[in-house]
């Protein structure tokens, strides 16, 4: 009896190590998983370089191809403004009027003298008609007639001479009416009605906001990078392309003083969407070279230096490396990867903030949204 008691224990004892040990093992294995973090999900994408514009941006002054600044032909003070700016005149549109009165009594002088002159004109032709008839009768001498042809041609140069005058007078009268010569848009009127101007004094521009030149001036170390027809794109108030032109001109010499080369571009601008004398950035494209991009978001900086991190096959896992960056500009909402890069490496564009050197990560593609 005692003997099958000993038997008894001594299997309960065996059976009871077994199981301790199969808990010991399990604990075990919990505890190495405990360990091992899991793999984050994150989404990569390929890096393909991809041509990228080289450009850079300036800021341009847009100018009427068709722009005039209007000044008066005479002097005199301003009695009449008929226009305000902002009006679309048709060409010969009166704009404004100078106080003609000066020039009116000039006007009606001249032609009082005019009056005076043809009467003594008439007189003489009348002498000289009177004279040739007693010269045909034997009355008077060769040298009488000829003192009267010669008075006759006299008058009749000082009626010429007079008529010129009074003329030049009368046009000078419809330049106390300043008309539009052309269509447009009127500026800025600086004058007031009782202002006295001048042949210098600037009343108004006409402008069309149809054709415009962009002004671009460019540092002198990036002229010989700049080509007829280069590509200048005129940038919205969101920094995106509003339209799209080629150089046009360019100045065949740097300014002496800014070191800066004037280039111009010619802007299509049908839907006068611009104004002239209008402050615009204008984005100067010079080459395109083939470049790889990572979103903005993905990059991590750290003291200042940006990295970026990389999905690599490691030990039958995939984790994340971290790799420090050069990066270039903008474009859009991606960077310009200067270095730092493999082509074909998998980019990290998800979840870079919670990542580490190492980090098990489980990739996804990013699928572009349609």
């Amino acid at each position: 009896m005692r003997l099958r008691f000993n038997r008894v224990l001594l299997a309960f004892s065996i059976f009871a190590l077994f199981f301790l040990a199969g808990c010991n093992e399990k604990s075990n294995q919990v505890a190495a998983a405990a360990g091992s973090p899991p793999a984050m999900p994150v989404k990569v994408r390929k890096a393909d370089p991809q041509p990228v514009p080289q450009f850079t941006e300036y800021i341009a002054t847009l100018k009427s191809r068709s722009s005039a600044t209007l000044k008066p032909e005479v002097e005199g003070q301003i009695t009449r403004i008929i226009v305000k700016s902002g009006d679309h005149v048709e060409a010969g549109a009166p704009l404004l009027e100078i106080d003609p009165r000066k020039q009116e009594a000039t006007v009606n002088s001249q032609e009082a003298n005019h009056r005076s002159r043809l009467a003594a004109l008439q007189w003489n032709q009348t002498e000289l008609d009177r004279r040739r008839k007693l010269y045909a009768a034997g009355v008077i001498s060769k040298a009488d007639l000829d003192q009267q042809q010669t008075a006759y041609d006299a008058a009749k140069a000082d009626v010429d001479s007079m008529e010129s005058s009074v003329r030049e007078q009368r046009v000078q009268l419809h330049y106390y009416v300043v008309k539009a010569p052309s269509p447009g848009i009127i500026g800025d009127i600086p004058v007031r009605v009782g202002d006295r101007v001048t042949v210098a004094t600037e009343l108004t521009t006409l402008d069309k906001t149809g054709e415009l030149e962009a002004y671009i001036s460019v540092p002198s170390e990036k002229a010989s990078e700049v080509k007829m027809g280069t590509a200048v794109e005129i940038l919205d108030d969101t920094g995106n392309p509003a339209t799209r032109a080629p150089i046009t001109f360019i100045s065949p010499r740097v300014d002496p003083t800014s070191q800066l080369l004037l280039v111009k571009a010619f802007i299509p601008n049908a839907d006068h969407r611009f104004r002239t004398e209008q402050l615009v950035h204008a984005r100067v494209t010079y080459s395109h070279d083939k470049r790889m991009l990572i979103p903005v978001t993905a990059i991590v900086r750290l003291s200042g230096q940006p990295f970026a991190y990389i999905a690599e096959a490691n030990n039958g896992k995939t984790v994340a490396r971290q790799r420090p960056l050069k990066l270039g500009d903008i474009m859009g909402n991606d960077y310009v990867i200067l270095d730092g890069v493999k082509p074909g490496e998998q980019l990290i564009i998800t979840g870079t903030q919670l990542l580490g050197d190492g980090t098990p990560v489980m990739p996804q593609p990013d699928v572009p949204h349609s």
